[in-house]
């Protein structure tokens, strides 16, 4: 019942919230990259991250949930992609914006064994206070460019073309 609730709550949200959410600055006092920063999180499953191995590279934060369905359909593009230009400089990061955190995300990233690292949002950033600003459709995706600046946004499922098109153009720069 808890999550037929949750999943009329996220229909209503993309309803109410349109097709574009723009995010917010960068903050003051926060370095180059407040994205980067905003990704300091735990992460779950087999894939190691290190946040740290992050500066200079594209950088694909996808914002998903375990039960959004959209989603789960876009992890083999996205495990493709990380295949593709993982050794060119590109990193996938799934962030996971279940309410339940670690208790549903741990199991998920272990049976799907992904080649990107998982992480786990925490509150703030569930409510909108981070970077990022408020994620309110799933899946979200910012692809960041070298130095840790959105250079493209969209909300729903992308196509591989298309995507790749962006990832190759700003592995050029």
């Amino acid at each position: 019942m808890r999550r037929a609730a949750l999943a009329l709550g996220c229909a209503l949200a993309l309803a109410l919230a349109g097709c574009r959410t723009v995010p917010e600055g960068p903050a003051a006092g926060s370095g180059p990259s407040p994205y980067l920063g905003a990704l300091m999180l735990p992460s779950v499953g087999p894939t190691p991250y290190e946040w740290n191995r992050l500066p200079g590279r594209v950088v694909m934060v996808a914002f998903f949930a375990t039960w959004c369905f959209p989603c789960l359909a876009e992890l083999p593009t996205l495990e493709a992609l990380q295949k593709e230009y993982g050794p060119q400089g590109f990193q996938v990061v799934l962030v996971g914006m279940d309410l339940e955190g670690t208790l549903v995300l741990e199991p998920f990233a272990n049976q799907y064994a992904l080649n990107f690292p998982v992480l786990v949002s925490d509150q703030g950033m569930q409510q909108g206070r981070s970077a990022f600003g408020l994620i309110p459709a799933l899946p979200s995706t910012f692809l960041l460019d070298k130095g840790g600046q959105v250079a493209g946004a969209w909300q729903g499922v992308a196509g591989h073309r298309d995507i790749s098109r962006a990832v190759e153009e700003l592995l050029r720069r």
